[in-house]
């Protein structure tokens, strides 16, 4: 999809954040999982002085696999009783540094094009100017997603996983658990 038509159908749709933090809440297993990749990590550790293993978890799916054992991929944001770790009240305390999903919130890219979350920004004026931004935010997203989506099937291809262990895996390589 090229950007204008993306800018265009982006502005129809209309969107302004209410900083209400809804995106940010939800507790359950299931609910608001943002997914960051290995450079969001990085990006996220160094804004924050952080060591990855005290804001982020290993995405909770787990895929069986032939032998026993289990791989899961990828990383989320660790949630507290309020919802993702970096909400304070309704303000993002990462904000400058935080993930793609966030930033691009609550549109999505995929196969079968613009995808739009439940928000309750969704119908408010956006200037031209706004829908170019996020259509940018979300054509670079796409690319990113891809890119380590990519990674991990070279690594998944070029790796024996042990049979019987629990293991990680993402762009930047495989651990046994």
């Amino acid at each position: 999809m090229e950007r204008e038509e993306l800018a265009g159908m982006i502005r129809k749709i209309g969107f302004s954040c209410v900083r209400c933090g809804d995106c940010c809440r939800g507790t359950k297993m299931d609910e608001n999982l943002v997914m960051i990749g290995p450079a969001e990590i990085e990006d996220i550790a160094t804004a924050t002085g952080s060591r990855p293993e005290d804001f982020s978890q290993q995405y909770p799916e787990k895929m069986q696999i032939p032998g026993g054992g289990s791989i899961t991929f990828e990383w989320c944001l660790k949630r507290t009783t309020e919802g993702c770790i970096f909400l304070d009240g309704t303000r993002c305390t990462v904000y400058a540094s935080r993930p793609w999903i966030c930033r691009t919130y609550p549109f999505m890219l995929s196969e079968d094009g613009l995808s739009v979350s439940p928000c309750r920004g969704i119908g408010r004026n956006l200037s031209h100017r706004e829908s170019e931004v996020m259509a940018g935010l979300l054509i670079a997203r796409s690319i990113a997603e891809k890119e380590e989506e990519e990674r991990v099937r070279v690594i998944l291809s070029s790796h024996s996983v042990p049979a019987g262990k629990d293991v990680h895996l993402d762009g930047s390589g495989v651990r046994v658990l």
